[in-house]
Protein backbone atom coordinates (compact mmCIF):
# COMPACT_ATOMS: atom_id res chain seq x y z
CA UNK A 1 0.00 0.00 0.00
CA UNK A 2 1.52 3.43 -0.58
CA UNK A 3 -0.58 4.56 1.83
CA UNK A 4 -1.08 7.29 4.36
CA UNK A 5 -1.88 7.17 7.67
CA UNK A 6 1.80 7.83 6.82
CA UNK A 7 2.11 9.03 3.61
CA UNK A 8 5.21 10.78 4.65
CA UNK A 9 4.34 12.33 1.68
CA UNK A 10 7.54 13.21 2.23
CA UNK A 11 9.86 13.44 4.79
CA UNK A 12 12.02 12.39 2.45
CA UNK A 13 11.76 12.47 -0.68
CA UNK A 14 13.82 15.59 0.57
CA UNK A 15 17.08 13.67 1.67
CA UNK A 16 17.43 13.01 -2.28
CA UNK A 17 16.38 16.41 -3.44
CA UNK A 18 19.33 18.05 -4.30
CA UNK A 19 18.53 21.36 -4.61
CA UNK A 20 17.09 21.40 -1.19
CA UNK A 21 20.67 20.82 0.57
CA UNK A 22 20.99 22.56 3.59
CA UNK A 23 24.36 23.55 5.22
CA UNK A 24 23.48 22.32 8.86
CA UNK A 25 26.05 20.60 10.88
CA UNK A 26 24.86 16.18 10.99
CA UNK A 27 22.85 16.34 14.30
CA UNK A 28 23.74 13.66 16.21
CA UNK A 29 22.29 13.07 20.09
CA UNK A 30 23.82 11.68 22.91
CA UNK A 31 20.45 10.57 24.52
CA UNK A 32 20.79 7.18 24.18
CA UNK A 33 17.31 6.71 26.18
CA UNK A 34 15.58 8.90 23.32
CA UNK A 35 17.13 7.43 20.81
CA UNK A 36 15.83 3.89 21.89
CA UNK A 37 12.10 5.58 22.24
CA UNK A 38 12.34 6.96 18.87
CA UNK A 39 13.03 3.70 17.08
CA UNK A 40 10.16 2.17 18.64
CA UNK A 41 7.50 5.38 17.84
CA UNK A 42 9.43 4.91 14.11
CA UNK A 43 8.72 1.56 13.75
CA UNK A 44 5.23 1.79 15.67
CA UNK A 45 4.06 4.86 13.03
CA UNK A 46 6.25 5.04 10.39
CA UNK A 47 7.42 1.58 9.00
CA UNK A 48 4.67 0.95 7.10
CA UNK A 49 5.32 3.56 4.52
CA UNK A 50 9.39 4.03 5.41
CA UNK A 51 12.39 2.22 5.98
CA UNK A 52 15.68 3.66 6.83
CA UNK A 53 18.35 2.12 4.17
CA UNK A 54 15.85 1.32 1.13
CA UNK A 55 12.88 2.80 -0.62
CA UNK A 56 9.63 1.39 0.34
CA UNK A 57 5.88 2.71 0.17
CA UNK A 58 8.04 6.50 0.71
CA UNK A 59 11.32 7.34 0.48
CA UNK A 60 14.19 6.00 2.45
CA UNK A 61 14.91 8.24 5.41
CA UNK A 62 18.18 7.81 6.04
CA UNK A 63 20.39 11.04 6.69
CA UNK A 64 17.09 12.73 6.67
CA UNK A 65 18.51 15.10 9.25
CA UNK A 66 21.82 16.47 7.91
CA UNK A 67 20.08 17.31 4.93
CA UNK A 68 17.60 19.74 6.57
CA UNK A 69 17.60 20.94 9.99
CA UNK A 70 15.70 18.53 12.81
CA UNK A 71 13.72 21.37 13.82
CA UNK A 72 12.11 20.98 10.52
CA UNK A 73 11.44 17.58 10.14
CA UNK A 74 9.89 17.41 13.75
CA UNK A 75 7.72 20.60 12.62
CA UNK A 76 6.61 18.53 9.38
CA UNK A 77 5.77 15.13 11.40
CA UNK A 78 3.94 17.40 13.74
CA UNK A 79 1.39 18.75 10.78
CA UNK A 80 2.69 18.46 7.26
CA UNK A 81 -0.65 20.14 6.21
CA UNK A 82 0.28 23.27 7.60
CA UNK A 83 3.59 23.02 6.49
CA UNK A 84 2.19 23.17 3.09
CA UNK A 85 -0.36 25.75 3.80
CA UNK A 86 2.51 28.19 5.02
CA UNK A 87 3.75 27.88 1.18
CA UNK A 88 6.90 26.23 2.27
CA UNK A 89 8.58 25.35 -0.66
CA UNK A 90 10.66 22.50 0.44
CA UNK A 91 7.01 20.85 1.49
CA UNK A 92 4.86 22.65 -1.27
CA UNK A 93 7.65 20.43 -4.00
CA UNK A 94 6.99 17.49 -2.18
CA UNK A 95 3.34 17.99 -2.53
CA UNK A 96 3.50 18.13 -5.89
CA UNK A 97 5.97 15.19 -6.35
CA UNK A 98 4.05 12.99 -4.55
CA UNK A 99 0.94 13.72 -6.66
CA UNK A 100 -0.52 15.99 -3.69
CA UNK A 101 -0.70 12.94 -0.97
CA UNK A 102 -0.91 14.72 2.28
CA UNK A 103 0.33 12.48 5.48
CA UNK A 104 -2.31 13.17 8.75
CA UNK A 105 -1.63 15.33 11.35
CA UNK A 106 0.58 13.50 13.91
CA UNK A 107 0.03 16.46 16.60
CA UNK A 108 -1.45 13.68 19.29
CA UNK A 109 2.37 13.00 20.32
CA UNK A 110 3.58 14.59 22.80
CA UNK A 111 6.69 17.07 22.56
CA UNK A 112 8.82 14.62 24.08
CA UNK A 113 7.86 11.85 21.53
CA UNK A 114 8.57 14.02 18.40
CA UNK A 115 12.16 14.92 20.15
CA UNK A 116 12.60 11.23 19.95
CA UNK A 117 11.52 10.41 16.48
CA UNK A 118 14.04 12.66 15.51
CA UNK A 119 16.63 12.01 17.97
CA UNK A 120 16.69 8.29 16.43
CA UNK A 121 16.36 9.90 12.83
CA UNK A 122 19.98 11.96 13.33
CA UNK A 123 21.69 8.53 14.23
CA UNK A 124 21.22 7.53 10.38
CA UNK A 125 23.80 8.49 8.01
CA UNK A 126 23.01 9.30 4.24
CA UNK A 127 22.53 6.76 1.71
CA UNK A 128 22.87 6.72 -1.88
CA UNK A 129 20.23 4.57 -3.83
CA UNK A 130 21.21 1.08 -4.47
CA UNK A 131 19.47 0.37 -7.93
CA UNK A 132 21.19 -2.33 -9.45
CA UNK A 133 20.40 -0.81 -13.06
CA UNK A 134 19.16 2.38 -14.48
CA UNK A 135 16.24 1.65 -16.74
CA UNK A 136 15.74 5.41 -17.52
CA UNK A 137 12.70 8.05 -16.82
CA UNK A 138 9.88 6.04 -16.45
CA UNK A 139 6.42 6.48 -17.35
CA UNK A 140 5.50 9.89 -16.26
CA UNK A 141 1.81 9.37 -16.15
CA UNK A 142 0.91 5.63 -17.46
CA UNK A 143 -3.07 6.33 -17.61
CA UNK A 144 -3.40 9.31 -19.03
CA UNK A 145 -7.02 8.69 -19.70
CA UNK A 146 -9.04 10.67 -16.89
CA UNK A 147 -11.98 9.33 -14.77
CA UNK A 148 -14.99 9.95 -15.82
CA UNK A 149 -17.29 11.86 -13.04
CA UNK A 150 -20.56 10.01 -14.07
CA UNK A 151 -24.52 10.84 -13.03
CA UNK A 152 -24.81 8.48 -10.85
CA UNK A 153 -25.76 9.95 -7.25
CA UNK A 154 -25.85 7.32 -4.87
CA UNK A 155 -28.27 7.91 -1.62
CA UNK A 156 -26.83 7.39 2.23
CA UNK A 157 -28.07 6.94 6.02
CA UNK A 158 -26.12 6.50 9.15
CA UNK A 159 -26.34 3.15 9.89
CA UNK A 160 -23.77 3.06 12.90
CA UNK A 161 -20.82 4.38 15.16
CA UNK A 162 -18.42 2.11 16.26
CA UNK A 163 -16.57 2.78 19.47
CA UNK A 164 -13.46 4.84 19.73
CA UNK A 165 -10.83 1.91 19.78
CA UNK A 166 -7.86 4.58 19.47
CA UNK A 167 -5.81 5.45 22.62
CA UNK A 168 -6.74 9.58 23.56
CA UNK A 169 -8.95 9.67 20.50
CA UNK A 170 -5.96 9.42 17.99
CA UNK A 171 -6.83 9.18 14.49
CA UNK A 172 -7.88 6.48 13.02
CA UNK A 173 -10.05 6.25 16.09
CA UNK A 174 -11.28 2.89 14.75
CA UNK A 175 -10.08 0.13 12.13
CA UNK A 176 -13.21 -1.40 10.89
CA UNK A 177 -12.48 -2.98 7.94
CA UNK A 178 -14.73 -5.74 6.85
CA UNK A 179 -18.65 -6.15 7.28
CA UNK A 180 -20.13 -9.37 6.24
CA UNK A 181 -23.31 -11.47 7.27
CA UNK A 182 -22.98 -14.88 9.20
CA UNK A 183 -24.48 -16.77 6.48
CA UNK A 184 -27.51 -18.73 7.84
CA UNK A 185 -28.85 -16.32 10.19
CA UNK A 186 -28.12 -13.21 8.47
CA UNK A 187 -26.73 -11.38 11.14
CA UNK A 188 -23.68 -8.82 10.49
CA UNK A 189 -20.54 -9.07 11.86
CA UNK A 190 -17.81 -6.11 11.64
CA UNK A 191 -13.98 -6.33 12.29
CA UNK A 192 -11.63 -3.54 14.30
CA UNK A 193 -8.06 -4.18 13.11
CA UNK A 194 -7.26 -3.62 16.92
CA UNK A 195 -8.52 -6.72 17.65
CA UNK A 196 -13.12 -6.79 18.44
CA UNK A 197 -15.07 -8.72 16.36
CA UNK A 198 -18.72 -7.01 16.47
CA UNK A 199 -21.94 -8.63 15.94
CA UNK A 200 -24.48 -6.05 15.18
CA UNK A 201 -27.48 -6.81 17.34
CA UNK A 202 -29.68 -4.23 15.09
CA UNK A 203 -27.81 -1.18 14.60
CA UNK A 204 -25.89 -1.40 18.00
CA UNK A 205 -22.24 -3.01 17.54
CA UNK A 206 -21.44 -5.21 20.29
CA UNK A 207 -18.31 -7.35 21.51
CA UNK A 208 -18.04 -10.53 20.22
CA UNK A 209 -14.55 -11.92 20.38
CA UNK A 210 -11.93 -9.85 21.72
CA UNK A 211 -8.50 -11.10 20.06
CA UNK A 212 -6.19 -9.31 23.03
CA UNK A 213 -7.76 -11.21 25.78
CA UNK A 214 -7.85 -14.61 23.41
CA UNK A 215 -4.33 -14.18 22.23
CA UNK A 216 -1.74 -13.72 24.50
CA UNK A 217 0.37 -12.80 21.75
CA UNK A 218 -1.51 -10.71 19.45
CA UNK A 219 -0.45 -7.26 18.16
CA UNK A 220 -2.49 -4.72 16.29
CA UNK A 221 1.13 -2.35 15.31
CA UNK A 222 3.00 -1.29 13.39
CA UNK A 223 1.42 -1.01 10.56
CA UNK A 224 -1.85 0.05 8.62
CA UNK A 225 -3.28 -3.72 8.50
CA UNK A 226 -2.00 -5.46 11.12
CA UNK A 227 -3.77 -6.92 13.83
CA UNK A 228 -7.55 -8.92 13.38
CA UNK A 229 -7.18 -8.74 9.36
CA UNK A 230 -10.31 -10.77 8.33
CA UNK A 231 -12.94 -13.23 9.25
CA UNK A 232 -15.06 -15.45 7.81
CA UNK A 233 -18.02 -18.11 8.93
CA UNK A 234 -18.45 -21.26 7.29
CA UNK A 235 -21.36 -21.41 4.98
CA UNK A 236 -22.60 -24.16 7.22
CA UNK A 237 -22.05 -22.64 10.41
CA UNK A 238 -25.14 -23.03 11.92
CA UNK A 239 -24.21 -26.87 11.95
CA UNK A 240 -20.63 -27.04 12.67
CA UNK A 241 -20.39 -23.83 14.54
CA UNK A 242 -16.94 -23.19 12.71
CA UNK A 243 -15.71 -19.60 12.23
CA UNK A 244 -12.14 -18.51 10.54
CA UNK A 245 -9.94 -15.48 11.40
CA UNK A 246 -6.56 -13.91 10.71
CA UNK A 247 -4.25 -11.85 13.05
CA UNK A 248 -1.18 -10.91 13.48
CA UNK A 249 1.41 -11.57 16.44
CA UNK A 250 5.00 -11.11 17.49
CA UNK A 251 8.05 -11.65 15.92
CA UNK A 252 8.66 -15.76 17.21
CA UNK A 253 5.52 -16.51 18.70
CA UNK A 254 5.70 -20.07 17.66
CA UNK A 255 7.51 -21.61 14.72
CA UNK A 256 6.20 -20.86 11.47
CA UNK A 257 4.56 -23.22 8.91
CA UNK A 258 5.87 -20.87 5.90
CA UNK A 259 9.38 -19.07 6.81
CA UNK A 260 12.05 -17.96 4.70
CA UNK A 261 16.27 -17.73 5.82
CA UNK A 262 16.86 -16.63 9.22
CA UNK A 263 19.46 -13.83 7.30
CA UNK A 264 16.01 -12.20 6.78
CA UNK A 265 13.94 -10.63 9.33
CA UNK A 266 10.71 -11.32 10.59
CA UNK A 267 8.68 -8.28 11.53
CA UNK A 268 5.58 -10.43 12.51
CA UNK A 269 3.62 -13.47 11.87
CA UNK A 270 0.08 -13.97 10.45
CA UNK A 271 -2.23 -17.01 12.58
CA UNK A 272 -4.73 -18.54 9.98
CA UNK A 273 -6.90 -20.15 13.17
CA UNK A 274 -10.25 -22.32 13.46
CA UNK A 275 -12.78 -21.63 16.18
CA UNK A 276 -15.01 -24.25 17.02
CA UNK A 277 -17.99 -22.36 18.29
CA UNK A 278 -20.02 -24.16 21.42
CA UNK A 279 -23.32 -22.87 20.51
CA UNK A 280 -23.83 -21.18 17.20
CA UNK A 281 -26.93 -19.85 17.30
CA UNK A 282 -25.85 -18.22 20.97
CA UNK A 283 -25.02 -14.33 20.53
CA UNK A 284 -22.33 -14.43 23.17
CA UNK A 285 -18.83 -16.17 22.16
CA UNK A 286 -17.78 -19.71 23.51
CA UNK A 287 -15.65 -21.31 21.52
CA UNK A 288 -11.59 -23.09 20.93
CA UNK A 289 -9.14 -22.32 18.75
CA UNK A 290 -7.26 -24.39 16.27
CA UNK A 291 -4.39 -23.19 14.58
CA UNK A 292 -4.41 -23.84 10.75
CA UNK A 293 -1.73 -21.91 9.40
CA UNK A 294 1.52 -19.45 10.85
CA UNK A 295 3.03 -17.24 8.52
CA UNK A 296 6.70 -15.45 8.93
CA UNK A 297 6.49 -11.70 6.72
CA UNK A 298 9.32 -9.58 6.07
CA UNK A 299 7.64 -6.52 6.60
CA UNK A 300 4.45 -5.04 8.63
CA UNK A 301 2.52 -4.36 5.01
CA UNK A 302 1.06 -6.60 2.94
CA UNK A 303 -0.19 -9.42 5.67
CA UNK A 304 -3.30 -11.78 5.19
CA UNK A 305 -6.06 -9.55 5.18
CA UNK A 306 -8.75 -11.67 3.32
CA UNK A 307 -9.90 -15.07 3.76
CA UNK A 308 -13.43 -15.63 2.34
CA UNK A 309 -15.75 -18.50 1.46
CA UNK A 310 -17.39 -18.53 -2.30
CA UNK A 311 -20.88 -17.30 -0.87
CA UNK A 312 -22.41 -18.54 -4.44
CA UNK A 313 -21.12 -21.70 -4.03
CA UNK A 314 -23.96 -24.61 -2.81
CA UNK A 315 -23.88 -27.98 -1.18
CA UNK A 316 -22.58 -30.34 -3.79
CA UNK A 317 -20.59 -28.19 -5.43
CA UNK A 318 -16.71 -28.76 -6.11
CA UNK A 319 -16.31 -25.07 -4.26
CA UNK A 320 -18.45 -25.44 -1.29
CA UNK A 321 -16.59 -25.17 1.91
CA UNK A 322 -13.00 -24.23 0.48
CA UNK A 323 -11.56 -21.32 2.27
CA UNK A 324 -9.53 -18.61 0.09
CA UNK A 325 -7.00 -16.47 1.62
CA UNK A 326 -5.56 -13.54 0.23
CA UNK A 327 -1.84 -13.44 1.24
CA UNK A 328 0.39 -10.05 0.21
CA UNK A 329 4.23 -10.08 -0.09
CA UNK A 330 4.86 -8.91 3.07
CA UNK A 331 6.27 -6.26 1.78
CA UNK A 332 9.47 -8.55 0.30
CA UNK A 333 9.66 -7.03 -3.11
CA UNK A 334 10.12 -3.10 -1.95
CA UNK A 335 12.37 -4.80 1.11
CA UNK A 336 14.85 -6.67 -1.59
CA UNK A 337 14.00 -9.63 -1.39
CA UNK A 338 11.98 -9.83 -4.65
CA UNK A 339 12.53 -13.44 -4.79
CA UNK A 340 10.45 -14.48 -1.62
CA UNK A 341 7.37 -13.46 -4.31
CA UNK A 342 5.40 -15.47 -7.52
CA UNK A 343 7.25 -18.50 -7.11
CA UNK A 344 5.45 -21.54 -7.06
CA UNK A 345 7.65 -22.92 -4.21
CA UNK A 346 6.55 -19.82 -1.76
CA UNK A 347 3.52 -18.92 -0.43
CA UNK A 348 3.78 -14.75 -0.47
CA UNK A 349 2.11 -12.91 -3.00
CA UNK A 350 -0.75 -15.47 -3.23
CA UNK A 351 -4.53 -16.61 -3.16
CA UNK A 352 -4.58 -20.19 -1.70
CA UNK A 353 -7.68 -22.36 -1.61
CA UNK A 354 -7.90 -24.94 1.51
CA UNK A 355 -10.20 -27.14 2.63
CA UNK A 356 -10.25 -26.50 6.24
CA UNK A 357 -12.20 -30.33 6.75
CA UNK A 358 -9.31 -31.83 5.32
CA UNK A 359 -5.55 -32.79 7.04
CA UNK A 360 -2.91 -33.80 3.81
CA UNK A 361 -1.24 -30.22 3.50
CA UNK A 362 2.29 -30.70 5.36
CA UNK A 363 1.62 -29.87 8.43
CA UNK A 364 -1.54 -31.87 8.43
CA UNK A 365 -3.61 -28.90 9.96
CA UNK A 366 -6.26 -28.44 6.27
CA UNK A 367 -6.29 -29.95 3.02
CA UNK A 368 -5.70 -29.22 0.03
CA UNK A 369 -8.78 -29.84 -2.72
CA UNK A 370 -7.96 -32.12 -5.90
CA UNK A 371 -9.20 -29.29 -8.06
CA UNK A 372 -6.78 -26.94 -6.71
CA UNK A 373 -4.33 -25.39 -10.17
CA UNK A 374 -1.11 -27.28 -8.71
CA UNK A 375 -2.44 -30.71 -7.58
CA UNK A 376 -0.31 -32.27 -9.98
CA UNK A 377 2.99 -30.56 -10.01
CA UNK A 378 5.86 -32.92 -10.47
CA UNK A 379 8.23 -29.99 -8.74
CA UNK A 380 7.78 -31.32 -4.97
CA UNK A 381 8.85 -27.98 -3.18
CA UNK A 382 5.66 -26.60 -5.25
CA UNK A 383 3.12 -25.41 -2.89
CA UNK A 384 -0.34 -26.94 -4.02
CA UNK A 385 -1.89 -24.69 -1.61
CA UNK A 386 -1.51 -22.12 -4.22
CA UNK A 387 -5.04 -20.76 -6.53
CA UNK A 388 -3.06 -17.93 -8.03
CA UNK A 389 -0.02 -15.89 -8.08
CA UNK A 390 1.52 -12.63 -8.51
CA UNK A 391 -0.21 -10.39 -6.10
CA UNK A 392 1.45 -7.59 -4.22
CA UNK A 393 -1.70 -6.93 -1.47
CA UNK A 394 -4.67 -8.85 -2.37
CA UNK A 395 -6.90 -7.47 0.46
CA UNK A 396 -10.34 -7.80 -1.38
CA UNK A 397 -11.88 -11.29 -2.35
CA UNK A 398 -15.28 -10.94 -3.69
CA UNK A 399 -17.61 -13.20 -6.68
CA UNK A 400 -19.79 -11.76 -9.01
CA UNK A 401 -23.95 -12.84 -9.33
CA UNK A 402 -22.78 -15.33 -12.40
CA UNK A 403 -19.92 -16.80 -10.25
CA UNK A 404 -16.93 -14.73 -11.15
CA UNK A 405 -14.31 -14.29 -8.65
CA UNK A 406 -12.67 -10.76 -7.96
CA UNK A 407 -9.63 -9.46 -6.10
CA UNK A 408 -8.55 -5.74 -5.51
CA UNK A 409 -4.82 -5.78 -5.47
CA UNK A 410 -2.96 -2.64 -4.02
CA UNK A 411 -0.46 -0.81 -5.97
CA UNK A 412 3.33 0.21 -5.30
CA UNK A 413 3.63 3.86 -6.53
CA UNK A 414 1.38 3.89 -9.59
CA UNK A 415 -1.54 1.13 -10.21
CA UNK A 416 -4.09 0.40 -8.67
CA UNK A 417 -6.11 -3.07 -10.02
CA UNK A 418 -9.14 -5.25 -9.92
CA UNK A 419 -8.18 -8.79 -11.06
CA UNK A 420 -10.69 -11.62 -12.39
CA UNK A 421 -9.16 -14.36 -10.48
CA UNK A 422 -8.60 -17.91 -12.33
CA UNK A 423 -7.19 -21.02 -11.31
CA UNK A 424 -3.03 -21.41 -11.57
CA UNK A 425 -2.91 -17.87 -13.45
CA UNK A 426 -0.17 -15.49 -12.80
CA UNK A 427 -0.96 -11.39 -12.89
CA UNK A 428 2.62 -10.74 -12.44
CA UNK A 429 3.88 -8.69 -9.71
CA UNK A 430 6.68 -8.20 -8.97
CA UNK A 431 7.58 -7.60 -12.85
CA UNK A 432 4.42 -6.44 -13.32
CA UNK A 433 1.92 -3.23 -11.97
CA UNK A 434 -0.84 -3.27 -13.17
CA UNK A 435 -0.25 -3.26 -17.33
CA UNK A 436 2.87 -2.05 -17.36
CA UNK A 437 6.77 -3.25 -16.73
CA UNK A 438 8.39 -3.15 -13.01
CA UNK A 439 12.09 -3.93 -12.14
CA UNK A 440 12.75 -5.15 -8.77
CA UNK A 441 16.43 -4.49 -9.66
CA UNK A 442 16.04 -0.83 -10.25
CA UNK A 443 14.07 1.98 -9.36
CA UNK A 444 10.48 0.54 -7.96
CA UNK A 445 8.67 3.72 -8.09
CA UNK A 446 9.07 4.06 -11.68
CA UNK A 447 6.92 1.87 -14.28
CA UNK A 448 8.07 0.91 -17.88
CA UNK A 449 5.73 -0.07 -21.07
CA UNK A 450 5.48 -3.97 -21.80
CA UNK A 451 8.01 -5.46 -24.09
CA UNK A 452 7.38 -6.75 -27.59
CA UNK A 453 7.42 -10.33 -26.25
CA UNK A 454 4.82 -9.90 -23.22
CA UNK A 455 2.69 -12.81 -24.10
CA UNK A 456 6.04 -15.15 -23.50
CA UNK A 457 5.76 -14.28 -19.72
CA UNK A 458 1.84 -15.36 -20.09
CA UNK A 459 0.62 -12.83 -17.21
CA UNK A 460 -3.18 -11.88 -17.03
CA UNK A 461 -4.02 -8.27 -16.67
CA UNK A 462 -6.69 -6.15 -14.61
CA UNK A 463 -10.05 -5.91 -16.07
CA UNK A 464 -9.90 -2.54 -14.38
CA UNK A 465 -7.10 -0.39 -13.45
CA UNK A 466 -6.21 3.43 -12.40
CA UNK A 467 -3.19 5.13 -11.21
CA UNK A 468 -2.43 7.64 -8.72
CA UNK A 469 -3.12 10.75 -10.49
CA UNK A 470 -6.30 9.70 -9.84
CA UNK A 471 -6.38 7.92 -6.64
CA UNK A 472 -3.90 5.74 -4.37
CA UNK A 473 -5.08 2.53 -3.03
CA UNK A 474 -7.83 0.29 -4.68
CA UNK A 475 -10.24 -0.46 -1.85
CA UNK A 476 -12.74 -3.84 -3.10
CA UNK A 477 -16.38 -3.40 -3.36
CA UNK A 478 -19.47 -5.88 -4.26
CA UNK A 479 -21.76 -5.94 -7.32
CA UNK A 480 -25.04 -4.91 -5.88
CA UNK A 481 -27.40 -7.93 -5.82
CA UNK A 482 -29.74 -6.01 -3.32
CA UNK A 483 -33.77 -5.52 -3.80
CA UNK A 484 -34.15 -2.38 -2.75
CA UNK A 485 -32.54 -0.03 -5.42
CA UNK A 486 -32.95 -1.52 -9.35
CA UNK A 487 -30.51 1.61 -10.44
CA UNK A 488 -27.92 -0.46 -9.00
CA UNK A 489 -28.65 -3.34 -10.14
CA UNK A 490 -25.70 -4.83 -12.65
CA UNK A 491 -23.12 -2.18 -10.99
CA UNK A 492 -19.95 -3.11 -8.93
CA UNK A 493 -18.92 -0.31 -6.31
CA UNK A 494 -15.82 0.32 -5.17
CA UNK A 495 -13.42 3.54 -4.28
CA UNK A 496 -10.19 4.64 -2.78
CA UNK A 497 -9.13 3.46 0.68
CA UNK A 498 -7.22 7.20 1.43
CA UNK A 499 -9.03 9.60 -0.30
CA UNK A 500 -12.78 8.20 -0.38
CA UNK A 501 -13.30 8.63 -3.69
CA UNK A 502 -16.27 7.07 -5.14
CA UNK A 503 -16.38 4.49 -8.11
CA UNK A 504 -18.17 2.44 -10.12
CA UNK A 505 -17.97 -0.02 -13.27
CA UNK A 506 -20.47 -2.20 -15.14
CA UNK A 507 -20.37 -6.04 -14.13
CA UNK A 508 -21.01 -6.92 -17.47
CA UNK A 509 -17.69 -5.30 -18.78
CA UNK A 510 -15.53 -7.60 -16.55
CA UNK A 511 -14.08 -9.98 -19.32
CA UNK A 512 -10.44 -11.17 -18.75
CA UNK A 513 -8.31 -9.30 -21.61
CA UNK A 514 -9.97 -6.30 -21.85
CA UNK A 515 -10.36 -3.36 -19.73
CA UNK A 516 -13.66 -2.16 -17.93
CA UNK A 517 -14.24 1.07 -18.14
CA UNK A 518 -14.22 2.94 -14.28
CA UNK A 519 -16.81 6.11 -13.20
CA UNK A 520 -16.95 7.80 -10.33
CA UNK A 521 -19.86 8.75 -8.78
CA UNK A 522 -21.90 11.09 -5.93
CA UNK A 523 -22.99 10.85 -2.74
CA UNK A 524 -25.59 12.33 -0.43
CA UNK A 525 -26.46 12.16 2.94
CA UNK A 526 -30.14 11.81 3.62
CA UNK A 527 -31.14 13.50 0.10
CA UNK A 528 -28.26 16.38 0.48
CA UNK A 529 -24.43 16.40 -1.42
CA UNK A 530 -22.01 15.54 0.85
CA UNK A 531 -18.34 14.26 0.65
CA UNK A 532 -16.87 11.37 2.80
CA UNK A 533 -14.05 13.96 3.48
CA UNK A 534 -15.76 16.16 5.06
CA UNK A 535 -18.45 13.67 7.63
CA UNK A 536 -15.10 12.75 8.27
CA UNK A 537 -13.55 15.90 9.10
CA UNK A 538 -10.21 14.00 8.40
CA UNK A 539 -7.68 13.90 4.89
CA UNK A 540 -7.15 10.31 5.42
CA UNK A 541 -10.86 8.42 5.27
CA UNK A 542 -9.60 4.72 5.34
CA UNK A 543 -12.72 3.84 2.72
CA UNK A 544 -14.11 0.36 2.68
CA UNK A 545 -17.38 -1.68 1.68
CA UNK A 546 -19.47 -3.96 3.37
CA UNK A 547 -22.33 -6.52 2.29
CA UNK A 548 -25.35 -7.65 4.25
CA UNK A 549 -27.04 -11.71 3.50
CA UNK A 550 -29.41 -9.46 1.16
CA UNK A 551 -26.95 -7.96 -0.81
CA UNK A 552 -27.45 -4.07 0.27
CA UNK A 553 -24.71 -2.01 0.69
CA UNK A 554 -22.96 -0.30 3.40
CA UNK A 555 -19.55 2.26 3.33
CA UNK A 556 -17.37 2.56 6.30
CA UNK A 557 -14.57 4.95 7.13
CA UNK A 558 -12.21 4.16 9.50
CA UNK A 559 -11.19 7.58 10.41
CA UNK A 560 -14.29 8.47 12.71
CA UNK A 561 -15.68 4.64 12.66
CA UNK A 562 -18.60 5.35 10.79
CA UNK A 563 -20.85 3.11 9.07
CA UNK A 564 -23.27 4.48 6.34
CA UNK A 565 -25.94 2.10 4.71
CA UNK A 566 -26.87 2.89 0.65
CA UNK A 567 -30.40 3.48 0.36
CA UNK A 568 -31.06 5.20 -2.80
CA UNK A 569 -30.04 6.02 -6.20
CA UNK A 570 -30.41 8.14 -9.72
CA UNK A 571 -29.07 8.85 -12.61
Amino acid sequence: MKRTIIYILSLLFFANMNVFARKEAFFQPIDSLSIGKGQILFTQNCTSCHQIKTDGIGPKLSGITSITSPAWVKKFIKNSQDVIAAGDERATQAFLKYKKAIMPSYSHLQETELNAIVDYLATTKPIKNNFKKDYGEGLKNPIPEPIEVSNLVIDVKQFTQFPVSSEGGKYPLTRITKLAPQPITGQIFVNDLRGKLYKMEGSTPVVYMDFAQLMPNFIHQPGLASGLGSFAFHPDFLNNGLLYTTHSEKTGSAKADFAYSDSIKVALQWVLTEWKIENPASGVFSGKPREMMRINVVSVIHGVQEISFNPMAKKGDTDYGLLYIGIGDGGAAENGYAFLTNKEERIWGKILRIDPAGRNSKNGKYGIPATNPYVKSTNKKTLKEIFASGFRNPHRIMWTSKGDMLAANIGHANIESLYKIEAGRNYGWPIREGKFVIHTDGDMNKVYPLPANDKTYNITYPVATFDHDEAKAITGGYEYIGSLIPALKGKYLFGDIPTGRLFYLDVADLKQGQTAQIKEWKLTLNGKPETLRNLCGNDRIDLHFGIDAQGEMYIMTKADGRVYQIIGAKE
